[in-house]
């Protein structure tokens, strides 16, 4: 048996224990892989990222609508429903429409504040009608008023249009036009011309005590008849 020679041993070794090469091709496949990986982390990343932003930003203004219906709705549940309105021939206690009518409650919410009415007669009282209150002549000419009542009977009445509901003409002046009206029958639907912002819940025979005085061929009472004051409340 031949003896190998301990140089052609070492040799023998070293061969054994160099790696093979990887070729190129192989490299630019992994490298291909790992890019196409990588890309699909950021596209996947971003689609979620994304649709987290959406998520909070619709949660946000969802949340923001309703603090606003919230608040909406709390301001009118602390705006007072209820005003008693003192004269000169007893009080009357009137339940305010603060949803159905909430510009002319708010508008006589704020003039109650600024004593508008503080003194105000009642200047034209129309029997089974109308009585009307105001600081100057009414806005609607009596013989309007007086034509409508004729026909009371063969036109339709509004229900928000009964006998004892509390309103005020519909005018393009200043607060100092803002008058109040206490129907005192039912009558036809003036829609066009009237703003009902409430009804009378205590009081009604003082309306028609009201309603009684004797007037002049105007319709104005003769003697002197008016509000003293009106005190607003949240509950009665």
């Amino acid at each position: 048996m031949a003896r190998i020679k301990p140089q052609a041993l070492l040799n023998q070794s070293k061969k054994k224990k160099t790696p093979s090469r990887i070729s190129i091709s192989t490299i630019i496949v992994c490298n291909l892989v790992v890019a196409v990986v990588i890309l699909s982390l950021v596209t996947t990343y971003r689609h979620w990222s994304q649709r987290s932003r959406n998520t909070i930003e619709q949660e946000t203004q969802s949340q923001r609508f309703e603090d606003t219906n919230a608040a909406s709705g709390q301001k009118n549940y602390d705006l007072p429903g209820y005003a008693d309105i003192n004269t000169s021939k007893g009080l009357i206690t009137v339940e305010l429409f603060k949803e159905a009518s909430p510009e002319a409650v708010d508008k006589f919410l704020d003039l109650c504040q600024k004593d508008h009415f503080k003194g105000m007669p009642f200047h034209l009282v129309i029997k089974n009608y109308l009585v009307q209150a105001g600081h100057s002549p009414s806005s609607i000419p009596v013989e309007e008023w007086t034509a409508k009542g004729k026909l009371r009977g063969r036109l339709h009445t509004s229900p928000k249009h009964e006998a004892f509901m509390l309103g005020t003409p519909k005018t393009k002046g200043n607060n100092k036009d803002f008058e109040l009206l206490i129907t005192t029958a039912p009558i036809p639907d003036l829609n066009d011309q009237l703003i009902v912002f409430g009804r009378v819940l205590k009081g009604e025979d003082v309306v028609q005590e009201i309603e009684e005085v004797d007037t002049d061929e105007h319709y104005q009472p003769k003697s002197p008849i008016g509000i003293i004051s009106i005190v607003l409340k949240r509950e009665i």
